[in-house]
């Protein structure tokens, strides 16, 4: 058995995996869902938060872990798993990526969300320039996140959603082949998602193979629509 760590995707937290840490743990797998630096629980001035900043969260937790650990990072912030992954590639066992950034060297996840031009997110994105930080609108949280949910997980995410720090997904990722090119890489589509779109995850996994790509028909919320599957799937890769 190993142990899952799970990073929520923008604007959400550590609760998004309310249905699937127990399933893991069931199956006999350690499991950590980890509110990011400024989200959920963690109270960090939202303002001061960096890309590295959550990166450093994330290392830290990993140090306090005996053994390896499998990173699955979902959305945005497939970019915080990958760089975990350059600084603590002998500690990570491997990366999976659901509907999430998979983004090369020296790039942004900005340059790669503004090529998703049938995403339905950004008209409805608000930038706060006090605290460099955005906001969702919740009359697309149904459409754009959760159009396959139990309605009230659109009734949890307007109480739920908060803020997402803005300057770390315009900073560039510093990845090498030596140490993040190092650890086994899958990714996990989402095939009805309408946030970050079929095309934009398949481009990025083309430019950026993985070991295997797995396919769930889900929008870009699974872990609510289809936990039980999306375990089935991190449990293969888990045995892989």
């Amino acid at each position: 058995m190993v142990t899952f760590i799970l990073i929520h995707g923008s604007w959400h937290s550590a609760w998004n995996w309310h249905k699937v840490v127990p399933i893991l743990e069931q199956r006999g797998h350690s499991v950590i869902a980890l509110d990011l630096p400024s989200m959920g629980r963690d109270k960090t001035p939202i303002q001061d938060v960096t890309l590295d900043t959550s990166v450093q969260k994330l290392c830290s937790l990993i140090d306090s872990i005996e053994g390896k650990v499998i990173l699955v990072g979902h959305s945005k912030n497939g970019i915080v798993i990958s760089q975990a992954a350059e600084l603590r590639s002998n500690k990570i066992d491997k990366l999976v990526y659901l509907a999430a950034y998979l983004i090369p060297n020296g790039k942004t996840q900005r340059e790669y969300s503004l090529q998703d031009t049938e995403g339905v997110l950004k008209p409805f994105v608000e930038l706060h320039q006090a605290t460099n930080s955005t906001t969702l609108k919740p009359a697309i949280y149904k459409e754009g996140l959760y159009h396959d949910c139990e309605e009230y997980i659109t009734d949890l995410a307007k109480l739920l959603l908060s803020h997402e720090p803005f300057v770390s997904g315009i900073t560039p990722l510093q990845l090498s082949e030596e140490r993040y090119g190092s650890v086994t890489r899958y990714y996990i589509e989402c095939s009805e998602d309408r946030a970050v779109t079929p095309f934009i995850q398949r481009k990025m996994y083309t430019e950026t193979p993985c070991k295997r790509v797995f396919t769930i028909p889900t929008s870009h919320s699974p872990f609510f629509s289809k936990p039980q599957e999306l375990c089935d799937i991190l449990g293969e890769i888990a045995l892989d």
